[in-house]
């Protein structure tokens, strides 16, 4: 149960941070899986400003699949995966590969923070260029099941011609 002080304002529940609006209610975050939302809570937990406040540890944000596999209670393979998602859809970037000799953890920047003082791409909202080259082109019909792209050169022949939706 939270505490109260004598003006009704809770304490001692500790820092927080905020999810945009705008990032909550953005097409690709809506589309991340559940491991890699966890994941990029992880993540961004652990961004912290620094003192004078306009430094960070964004680029310098250390997680690695054994620690993230064992505080969210998720195999390494889960990790690896929703890290990967991460980065696809462009909520985190990969700053420093971690290395298995040494135990470094791979270091990591988010999106929607600046980083080493410039500002936060937030790269999430254009998409990643693998989502950019899978976006779907409109289609055009002939009459006999053939794909027409719209400059008129052919994609082939659709696998059911009866319904052109199916194949595709």
């Amino acid at each position: 149960m939270a505490r109260h002080n004598n003006k009704g304002r809770s304490k001692g529940e500790g820092q927080f941070f905020a999810l945009p609006y705008a990032m909550a209610k953005h097409e690709a975050w809506r589309n991340l899986s559940g491991g890699a939302v966890k994941v990029f809570i992880e993540l961004r937990c652990r961004y912290q400003v620094r003192g004078d406040g306009d430094t960070n540890n964004n680029g310098e944000i250390t997680l690695s699949l054994d620690e993230a596999a064992r505080l969210l209670k998720m195999g390494k393979a889960t990790v690896h995966r929703a890290l990967k998602e991460l980065q696809q859809a462009g909520f985190i970037q990969e700053e420093k590969r971690g290395r298995w000799y040494g135990r470094k953890a791979t270091e990591w920047s988010v999106a929607d923070k600046p980083c080493k003082g410039k500002l936060a791409t937030r790269a999430w909202q254009g998409g990643s260029i693998e989502k950019q080259k899978s976006v779907p082109r409109p289609t055009m019909y002939d009459g006999n099941g053939s794909i027409r792209k719209p400059n008129g050169s052919k994609y082939g022949p659709c696998e059911n011609p009866s319904r052109p939706d199916v194949g595709l």
